[in-house]
Parts: structure tokens; C-alpha cells; sequence
């Protein structure tokens, strides 16, 4: 069944170029470019059943026959699910699943890092330090670790299949994954992470912004964990206080920690955090990697072809969780 497909505003040239090569993988549909919002308006006014891009109440009002929203990323600012989109019957589909290979990879890089003693050794090299200190050379024996994986999606579980790869026993922890993924050992729902915090070397946390996810690791909650233990968020920044994690390294509550997604960015040149001991971060750079666009492309071609059959949709969120 034909549809009309509408990209919303701002579109530049990478949209021109994805609207011919997804017409040119799917016959049904005819796409729309809109690079200006009054025009983006008016074709979604004469029938658009699908948009891609962002949208607000004025431009959902306007697609009366809309059924489908294609939001650009896996995991947009809350602002996205407006109140009138959650409560509308407009499906959303989003992008994740396109990142996890190399966020899984980034996620590694830091486990590694800790085991290895990077973050104590590496501040010696900036000193110009030669250490003997026998405490800066602690290593940590990767088959006596466990993992404790908080989101066991995508990302989740391509880091819980490199943590298998290096004999970690490995925990997941998720809300709606009903099975273990492969290389999960044991999966349990969010209401258990707290029983398991305690047994963790290594907290992952992969998990999306969500209401439920808000400063999910704060003071009571960073407490839990072992003093040995490293805690790794490349999920959402608002998922951990930063005050609470800064106190945390500072006072030995924790081993170490490492961010790559912050609850404000950049980080504050004069935050506390770039001094702290035992901690990592790169700026919010883990999805980065070759063939996204491809993926992404991909993904919007082949939700396009299920459309067009009426099949079901790859990627449908849950509005009022944003994932």
C-alpha cells in the first residue's frame, strides 16, 4: 500500500539523499523534504501517514492521518514524547540497536582500563612518574570478576558477550528482556539491582533515560557497591548524580568510575569531577564508529517496507518510558 512520508524540518541535503535511495527501495512511498516548518505543515496537512524527525503539538495536529513517527535517534531528549504524542495513537519508532557494536567495544576499553590499573597508572605518566608503588600496580583477574549489567539490551548485551569472551560472570538487570542474552549468566528485573550491587566489580549501566532511570545511582545507591568496585554509565548522563559520584571517589566509597554521558554537557571546566581520583571520561563519544548512516538508512528502509505491507514496526517505543 502506498504512503506519504514526511521529513521534517531542519532537511538539508543527507535528507535528499535518503528520500531517493528509500524511494528507490520502496516503491509505496512518496516522500516530502520539508525544509521549512509552514511547508512542513502543509504535507503533513494533505495526508501524511509517517514523518521522520521531530515534531510538536502544532505539527501533530496538522497530521490528521498520521500513524507513524520516525524519531533520528535512539535516545532523544525527553522533550521529544510530548505529552500530546504520548497520549496520541502515532507509533514512534527510534534508532537504537545501530550503536551497540562500537559502544559495547567502548565499554570494553574501559573495563580493561581498571583491570589493567590504567586510571591509577596513568596520572603517574602525566607527573612523569616511574611507579614501584605495588598498590598503583593492582590488577584485577577478569575471570574472578563479575559484571553487573544494568540494561540488557542492544548495548547490554554485546558488552555481556565481551565480558563472557574474557571469563566475567555476568549479571543483567532489565525491565522488559525476557530471556538472558547471550553471555548473560543470570537476569533479573530492576527491583533486584539492589540486592546484586554488593556482589558487582564492575557496574555497566547501558540503561535509556527514562522517568525510572533519574539519578538511579545516587549517595544510598553508590554506598551499595563494593569500595573495589567501578562503576561504567555510557547510557544516559542523568542516570548518576555527579556530586553523589564525585563524593564517592573522593571518599573510597568506590574503586573507580568511568563516564562517557554526563547530566550536563560539556562537563563545567571547573567541576570537581576532572580532578577526582580513580576516574575516567571521554565526551560522550562512545557511539562513534564507521557504517551509522548505512545502519540508520537501513533500518528506515526496511520499517518503510513493513509499513507499506501494514507488518509490524522494528523498534516501537514505549512513549510514556521514552524507549
Amino acid at each position: 500500500m502506498s504512503f506519504k512520508l514526511v521529513m521534517l524540518p531542519p532537511a538539508g541535503n543527507r535528507n535528499r539523499d535518503w528520500a531517493a535511495r528509500i524511494t528507490a527501495a520502496v516503491h509505496e512511498v512518496d516522500i516530502s523534504v520539508c525544509t521549512t516548518r509552514p511547508a512542513a505543515l502543509r504535507a503533513l496537512h494533505r495526508g501524511a501517514e509517517a514523518a521522520y524527525g521531530t515534531m510538536d503539538p502544532e505539527l501533530l495536529a496538522a497530521g490528521t492521518e498520521l500513524k507513524w513517527l520516525i524519531c533520528p535517534a535512539a535516545g532523544p531528549n525527553p522533550a521529544f514524547y510530548f505529552p500530546e504524542l504520548v497520549t496520541s495513537p502515532v507509533v514512534v519508532t527510534n534508532m537504537r540497536g545501530i550503536y551497540s557494536d562500537h559502544i559495547g567495544e567502548h565499554i570494553m576499553a574501559f573495563v580493561m582500563a581498571f583491570s589493567r590499573g590504567f586510571h591509577r597508572l596513568l596520572p603517574e605518566q602525566f607527573k612523569g612518574n616511574w611507579t614501584t608503588d605495588p598498590e598503583r600496580r593492582k590488577a584485577v583477574y577478569l575471570p574472578e570478576a563479575t559484571a553487573l549489567i544494568v540494561g540488557t539490551g542492544g548495548i547490554g548485551a554485546a558488552t555481556a558477550a565481551h565480558c563472557k569472551h574474557f571469563g566475567m560472570r555476568v549479571v543483567g538487570i532489565d525491565p522488559r528482556c525476557p530471556e538472558p542474552p547471550a553471555g548473560v549468566d543470570e537476569l533479573y528485573p530492576p527491583e533486584a539491582l539492589d540486592a546484586h550491587l554488593g556482589n558487582a566489580d564492575f557496574v555497566i549501566v547501558t540503561a535509556p533515560q527514562t522517568p525510572k532511570t533519574q539519578n538511579l545511582f545516587d549517595r544510598e545507591r553508590l554506598a551499595m557497591m563494593k569500595s573495589s568496585a567501578f562503576l561504567i554509565n555510557i547510557g544516559r548522563g542523568t542516570t548518576v548524580d555527579l556530586a553523589a559520584l564525585d563524593n564517592a571517589l573522593r571518599n573510597g566509597t568506590i574503586g573507580g568510575a568511568a563516564l562517557d554521558v554526563f547530566s550536563e554537557e560539556p562537563l563545567p571546566p571547573d567541576h570537581p569531577l576532572w580532578t577526582a581520583p580513580n576516574f575516567l571520561m571521554t565526551p560522550h563519544c562512545a557511539g562513534t564508529g564507521p557504517y551509522l548512516e548505512d545502519r540508520r538508512i537501513d533500518l528506515i528502509i526496511e520499517n518503510c517496507r513493513r509499513f507499506a505491507r501494514r507488518e509490524g514496526l522494528l523498534n516501537v517505543v514505549d512513549k510514556e518510558n521514552w524507549f
